[in-house]
């Protein structure tokens, strides 16, 4: 036997072994049927100490609701993120992801985790519906998928707090959401459509990927209030690259990034230079530590995002105090009270000047 083909069959002994390992651990728990966002009903333990959260989304509602029992960080939290994370969990290992870009744990890592539940937070699309059913039939872990969707939170933090047997903090997020969607829908009502800044997001280096109206990674500058001039009209969407000519073209008042190369340019860039937005020095820089406040990934990171982007967009009408926001978001959902430094770099930072 070729050592190519001995290390085949190790690999799939040890995996079988794995597997079986799995299924044995999984029919001693005593179990409860839940039904995910997707309709599936999934059974899943009446009590849950390990989950596997399937990509970044998942890993900050896990964090956010209950972070004794999340396994690890898909990406390894960095020196500037940390001291945003409460001191027990800035340290878990990393466990890679098994959807979104650059997916790459493999069903291995995830049975040698052993965890009690797998959680997918975000599309609910047939091609992850199929990815959840072939892992939870091929590992016999149950999985859960649950809605990304700006609209879909409180539900989401419903149901994932009933899943990890913790509905009560569920119910306090979901409530402290839905708070804030009724602020900004109270100011929206008085403010026409056509009265909405024209807003672009700029991703990347040179700006110029964005995503169009209605797509996971942009729909939080419709809901802060915001026109995303990234609109086909035909109900497409997803993340697409722009040319330099449509930004131009559809001339946004207000452009928001989190790239600070880019951020750190377009104003020097002959090509940007033009557009309303840069002439009006209203180009924002969203903080990303320890995640992103508008995106990177898309989950409950960007409420703090919706706070900050309320604020730049109805000035008049968000009467709050960002300093004072960014320490109740950051004591409430990441479990940490930050310094009166750690807010200064925040602020700082979504003032245009990010840590070196």
């Amino acid at each position: 036997m070729s050592v190519s083909a001995r290390r085949a069959l190790t690999g799939t002994l040890l995996l079988g072994a794995l597997l079986l390992g799995a299924f044995a651990a999984t029919s001693s728990a005593q179990a409860r049927t839940i039904t995910d966002s997707a309709g599936r009903v999934v059974e899943i333990p009446d009590e849950i100490n390990t989950v596997f959260a399937s990509g970044p989304p998942a890993s900050i509602l896990v964090y956010v609701l209950r972070p004794d029992v999340l396994s690890g960080w898909p990406r390894a939290i960095r020196p500037e993120e940390a001291p945003y994370i409460a001191a027990p969990y800035r340290d878990l290992p990393e466990t890679g992801r098994l959807t979104g870009r650059g997916g790459d744990a493999n069903l291995e890592r995830v049975l040698e985790i052993k965890p009690d539940l797998v959680i997918d937070f975000g599309s609910v699309r047939d091609t992850y519906i199929d990815l959840a059913d072939r892992v939870q039939r091929q590992t016999g872990i149950p999985y859960i998928l649950v809605d990304g969707r700006f609209e879909a939170t409180p539900a989401a933090l419903r149901l994932v707090g009933a899943a990890l047997g913790v509905p009560e903090r569920g119910e306090l997020l979901a409530r402290d959401v839905e708070q804030t969607f009724a602020r900004l829908d109270a100011i929206l009502a008085d403010t026409p459509e056509e009265e909405r800044p024209r807003v672009y997001m700029a991703r990347g280096p040179d700006g110029l990927e964005t995503g169009l109206k209605g797509s996971i990674n942009t729909e939080i500058i419709e809901r802060a209030g915001g026109r995303n001039v990234a609109d086909p009209g035909d109900g497409r969407r997803g993340l697409v690259q722009a040319s330099i000519e449509q930004v131009m073209f559809s001339d946004p008042e207000v452009i928001v990034t989190w790239d600070r190369n880019f951020h750190a340019q377009v104003f020097h860039n002959p090509m940007w230079r033009g557009i309303e937005a840069v002439r009006a020095g209203r180009v924002y820089l969203s903080p990303t530590a320890p995640f992103g406040w508008i995106d990177r990934p898309p989950s409950l990171n960007r409420l703090m995002g919706l706070k900050w982007l309320a604020g730049l967009f109805y000035p008049e009408q968000w009467d709050a105090d960002l300093r004072e926001e960014a320490r109740a978001f950051y004591r409430l959902y990441y479990h940490v009270d930050p310094t009166e430094e750690d807010l200064d770099r925040l602020l700082e930072w979504s003032e245009g000047t990010p840590p070196q």
